[in-house]
């Protein structure tokens, strides 16, 4: 039995009929894989993903987080699907057969992903006729995006190797714990939670003043919560999603980051920001004050690498989309960023995880559903406009069941009143840059991810005329 973290218990007092709460990814491979081969690679593989195996046990009355146990009950097959495109077998039918299942909450009477195989992708472009994808959910609550590449680590191969011989047996779990097993191990740590709290927050005292010391430094307010101006996608979401992709060659983008002497985070922010500014434009809805993205921050240590759940924090980064040139808005958001990472050296990064630790989960579930039905995220400025998470993947080249992984895309959950997430990943020489919505909050998606590539190529074609410029007055 293993007790569950107060920020991952977030990600299930947060989830909604119409809100989920997993994270997932679309990964393309080429050719026809078998789904009975791509079954036995995870069946073989099934023993080091004990996270795989876990399920939610819920203590009585709500009183404390639920605990993770292994399920005496697991077959792998309730969390296997299959299922082929319908003609032409395009991106326009892969997408919105993504958009579908990510809106389909997971079951949590048993342990919390699954993962759909998609034969019949004959008609998109640069991906060879009938290609298969792989859809996959999990659940928040039990993993990041760092933890995610580590179930990428387990499940593909750095060599095309063809699957053979049978599984290993794993070895049967516990039976259940019962509830006064559960009540017991509550108690404990129910008593020693109060103790925690002064020094938490003597921690808080000294974050708040040493980032107010660096904020008057910098001579510079930093973003902060519930100053967003508030924007079309800033409303409760409802319960269906869309969801697609802007693919951008890597290569091309860290030739921009060089060039400008930034990070390649900062270049990606601006490409997101640019596109924000062009949507709000044709929908004549851009604020005069600049959005603010909530940017993931992962805590992981390189000791827990191997660890999956939430090892993460936040900060929040003014997009600089009030201003019109391309390269500066980059050097706004370079700024900006770098104010916002030395704000954050200062802050203990572990505080939100200590204070999820001392949220009743019961009464923390209570506010949620509550926020909800009063749908409160119209009555208030937006705590941030819209979340973007850049997660570093693989260079090298993956495989399953010796088949080579094309591309990898992410997706991630949106909540009322922060009705855009946009991820971004990296494989190999591609960049990815996925945003999911609902149709209530912005129906026209597809128009985003366009302006998405549009902005991309802005950015790079204003870095170049710069560089040509600052090149011919040598």
């Amino acid at each position: 039995m293993q007790a569950m973290s107060g920020l991952d218990a977030a990600f299930l007092y947060l989830e909604q009929p119409h809100m989920p709460m997993h994270v997932g990814s679309l990964c393309i491979f080429e050719g026809a894989l078998k789904f009975d081969d791509f079954r036995l690679v995870l069946a073989q593989r099934m023993s080091k993903l004990r996270t795989f195996r876990q399920k939610l046990v819920n203590v009585p009355l709500s009183v404390d987080r639920p605990f993770w146990v292994d399920d005496p009950h697991f077959r792998l097959d309730d969390h296997l699907h299959h299922t082929a495109l319908p003609a032409p077998g395009g991106w326009r039918e892969l997408r919105r057969l993504c958009s579908r299942l990510f809106a389909q909450t997971l079951d949590r009477d048993r342990p919390l992903w699954e993962f759909v195989f998609v034969e019949g992708l004959n008609n998109i472009p640069q991906v060879p006729a009938q290609s298969t994808a792989i859809i996959s959910k999990i659940h928040h609550a039990a993993i990041d995006g760092g933890s995610g590449n580590t179930i990428m680590s387990v499940l593909f191969d750095a060599q095309p190797i063809q699957p053979n011989g049978d599984a290993p047996e794993i070895k049967a779990a516990k039976p259940i714990p019962s509830d006064l097993e559960l009540m017991a191990h509550s108690a404990a740590d129910f008593v020693r939670r109060p103790f925690k709290l002064p020094s938490i927050l003597l921690e808080t005292a000294r974050a708040t003043l040493q980032s107010g010391t660096f904020s008057r430094v910098l001579r510079r307010e930093m973003a902060v919560p519930f100053r967003a101006p508030h924007v079309p996608f800033n409303q409760p979401v409802d319960r269906s999603r869309l969801w697609n992709t802007a693919v951008l060659d890597l290569r091309r983008v860290k030739a921009l980051k060089d060039l400008m002497k930034c990070t390649l985070n900062d270049v990606v922010l601006a490409i997101c920001a640019g596109a924000l500014r062009h949507y709000l434009l044709q929908r004549e809805s851009l604020p005069e004050a600049p959005l603010v993205a909530m940017v993931p921050i992962s805590t992981r240590k390189s000791t827990q690498r191997q660890d999956l759940g939430n090892q993460v924090d936040a900060t929040l980064v003014e997009l600089a989309s009030q201003i019109e040139d391309p390269i500066e808005r980059l050097c706004q958001i370079q700024r900006n960023m770098a104010h916002a990472k030395t704000n954050h050296k200062a802050a203990n990064a572990n505080l939100i995880m200590e204070y999820s630790e001392l949220v009743p989960y019961g009464v923390a579930g209570q506010a949620a559903r509550l926020y909800t039905r009063t749908e409160l995220a119209k009555r208030h400025r937006p705590l941030f406009n819209c979340v973007i998470t850049n997660v570093p993947g693989p260079r090298i080249p993956l495989y399953l069941a010796g088949h080579r992984m094309i591309a990898s895309m992410g997706m991630a959950p949106i909540v009322d009143g922060v009705g855009l997430t946009i991820v971004v990943f990296s494989y190999g020489d591609l960049l990815t840059i996925s945003p999911m919505s609902s149709p209530r909050v912005m129906p026209d998606l597809d128009v985003f991810a366009r302006l998405l590539r549009e902005s991309a190529n802005e950015l790079e074609s204003a870095v170049q005329a710069h560089g040509a410029e600052a090149h011919g007055t040598d």
